[in-house]
């Protein structure tokens, strides 16, 4: 049987769409029920998705914890019940607009760097099995703990004055797991005028750039649509060490043997910004046959390789 499509797809959400309207769509137009998503984005967000298809899907674990990007618009004056423009106003209408620059970069350097940060009420975030957005809509009173995150960059890039509220234009670079509607909330929090999120888009995730990323067009706006995927190869390459093997040991692995090599592996072509370089052969690496295809995910162990992941001959790429 001929299998399917396989690899990585970069997607551009729209706005008002979820995630999981985006991973329903490219299943029907890849004709594959096999594809996952590295991360999702809130209805009002857009920008980048990054989607596993086929064999792909089992390199999503080395993608998920990758860094992002986002540009944001907060907006100071008064906090919502879900950090962001689609919860309900919270307290009264304070008068931001007149806010000094100084004094809110002031209260942005506690809010950059590695912080210990409340995620926001709605968040997904599992409670004893339940999402906590389910319990607070179901009205429960949701304590979530602070979790160590990493802003790395939190620049201020335009504001402007909107009757009593004054929004700010921001870049963010920050670790998976970190929420920017959290960020809108602390900050307004600690000028003690209230804040939220009115916008959001991902730009980049990891190696990935929104620029590169496809639009997938909703139902009704007509299928025929290309929809590029990046091979399992050139991803594995991109995040992890790589290891060249012969078609001996690519035979090998592929019935989940383990083999021997003195070749070296090479470092992963990108690698997190701020993160400190680690040795190839402590971290899993990408074994790659003569034509760059993906043959396994490889794993130290003494002197020898063991496979943790092996890629069927007819899907690798």
């Amino acid at each position: 049987m001929t299998p399917g499509p396989q690899g990585i797809l970069v997607v551009d959400k729209a706005p008002e769409r979820t995630s999981h309207d985006v991973v329903a769509r490219v299943r029907w137009l890849l004709g594959t029920k096999k594809v996952g998503h590295a991360g999702t984005l809130d209805p009002m967000a857009t920008g980048l998705l990054v989607l596993g298809v086929g064999q792909g899907t089992r390199l999503l674990t080395y993608l998920v914890g990758l860094g992002k990007t986002y540009e944001a618009t907060l907006r100071l004056g008064r906090a919502t019940t879900t950090d962001d423009r689609e919860g309900e106003l919270l307290g009264k209408q304070l008068d931001a607009s007149a806010l000094p620059q100084p004094l809110i970069e002031e209260y942005l350097g506690p809010l950059r760097g590695d912080i210990a940060q409340v995620p926001s009420t709605v968040s997904a975030i599992k409670i004893d099995g339940k999402r906590a957005y389910a319990r607070a809509r179901a009205g429960e009173d949701v304590q979530l703990a602070a979790r160590p995150v990493r802003v790395s960059r939190f620049e201020v890039t335009a504001r402007r004055a909107v009757g009593e509220h004054l929004d700010l234009d921001a870049v963010i670079d920050c670790s998976s797991g970190t929420y920017v509607r959290a960020l809108a909330r602390d900050l307004g929090a600690a000028l003690e005028v209230g804040g939220h999120l009115t916008a959001l888009r991902r730009t980049a995730v990891g190696p990935f750039n929104v620029t590169d990323a496809v639009r997938v067009p909703a139902r009704g706006e007509g299928d025929d649509v290309a929809l590029p995927l990046l091979g399992l190869g050139e991803i594995a390459s991109l995040v992890l060490g790589t290891l060249p093997v012969d078609a001996e040991q690519a035979a090998a692995l592929g019935t989940g043997k383990r083999i021997t090599t003195t070749t070296v592996p090479t470092a992963p072509l990108w690698r997190q910004p701020g993160a400190p370089a680690a040795a190839g052969e402590e971290r899993p690496v990408a074994a790659l046959d003569g034509s760059g295809r993906l043959v396994a995910i490889l794993e130290r162990e003494q002197e020898r390789w063991r496979p943790i992941l092996v890629v069927p001959d007819d899907a690798r790429c």
